[in-house]
């Protein structure tokens, strides 16, 4: 009985410490811009686990893309989207633009969070915004909104928008200033940094 009590107070001083051993990293980089926007008087700040979710459903959206797993990728869209977006067109919209993804190095910009928007489905939403740096130069420039209906609930994809900004829109590295208000992607601090 007293190696059971040793093992026990072992375990609960392993216990007692592990928090601060253990504390979860920040998912997202310190770079990237983070910004709430909520309803008047309402107070929001996500979670580690909302955080989690969300950046879980961006990255295996986006990484489906990449490797053009378009049955994996289109399952992870809303059955809202899917219906406006029938499944042939919108693959060959994607096969149509064979650049968009591919050889991309993605890198978040920004998320922003939306509580219980006006005017959409209840729930929690993020906003991706991305960009994906190409080896010959040219980049990505785009978003993901993911959306989750419910606290333990899976996030879904609701809307994305990408461009490809090929090499005559760019110089040094950024795209050129007019190039700029046509692109859907915020780029704020991430347009002149970390290339």
């Amino acid at each position: 009985m007293a190696i059971d009590r040793r093992l026990l107070g072992c375990i609960a001083a392993t216990l007692i410490w592990t928090p601060l051993a253990l504390a979860a990293p920040p998912l997202l980089a310190p770079g990237v811009e983070r910004e709430v926007v909520a309803g008047e008087g309402v107070t929001f700040a996500p979670t580690a686990i909302d955080e989690e979710g969300a950046i879980d459903r961006f990255a295996a959206y986006t990484m489906a893309l990449a490797k053009r797993d378009y049955d994996a990728a289109y399952a992870m869209l809303r059955l809202s989207f899917q219906a406006s977006n029938p499944r042939l067109e919108w693959e060959m919209n994607l096969r149509k633009r064979p650049a968009l993804w591919a050889d991309g190095q993605i890198r978040l910009l920004r998320v922003s969070w939306y509580p219980d928007p006006a005017g959409q489905p209840a729930g929690l939403y993020a906003a991706f915004d991305f960009r994906g740096d190409r080896k010959d130069g040219t980049m990505d420039c785009g978003y993901v909104v993911v959306h989750r209906s419910a606290p333990g609930s899976d996030f879904i994809v609701v809307r994305t928008d990408a461009s490809e900004v090929p090499p005559d829109l760019i110089e040094d590295g950024v795209p050129k200033a007019d190039v700029l208000r046509q692109l859907p992607c915020y780029l704020g601090k991430g347009i002149a940094t970390d290339f």
